[in-house]
């Protein structure tokens, strides 16, 4: 059931980046910061990587966390703020990381279990990686090429 609601909120804020008008997917495929471009998406050792312009992750209000380890149980595993959980059309959990400043890429994860406002993984990217906690769903149309209506 969680997993349908997570699916429905994305469509949801999907359609309203469309309708809102957020930008044209010719604005999101041109190189940042030059000539006043805001975004590119490019393939990059196997996954889409989206590069942003400073004022175009302002604009989007991009915030990231990090995942860390924690002791659960007995046991170190891999957390990450539930924000940073994402899932497809098909209900498998990803996030997107952050390699380096103003660049986002979709990562794989697996989700052992939610509890509160994290996510215990069974399986993710390293402790200290960044992830995005707010703004997902403007890269999911990015990467996506989500034009306004």
């Amino acid at each position: 059931m969680q997993h349908n609601s997570k699916r429905l909120m994305a469509a949801m804020l999907l359609s309203g980046l469309a309708v809102s008008g957020c930008a044209k997917s010719s604005e999101f495929n041109s190189a940042p910061a030059a000539n006043g471009e805001i975004a590119k998406v490019e393939h990059v050792k196997g996954v889409d990587q989206i590069t942003l312009a400073a004022t175009a992750a302002r604009r989007l209000g991009i915030e990231t966390g990090q995942i860390t380890h924690q002791v659960i149980g007995g046991a170190s595993r891999l957390v990450i703020p539930y924000a940073a959980v994402l899932y497809d059309e098909s209900g498998k959990t990803y996030t997107f990381t952050s390699p380096a400043r103003l660049k986002y890429v979709e990562s794989a994860i697996s989700v052992a279990y939610i509890k509160g406002g994290r996510a215990v993984l069974r399986s993710g990217p390293p402790a200290g990686t960044p992830v995005v906690t707010v703004g997902s769903a403007e890269l999911i149309g990015t990467a996506r090429g989500v034009e306004e209506g």
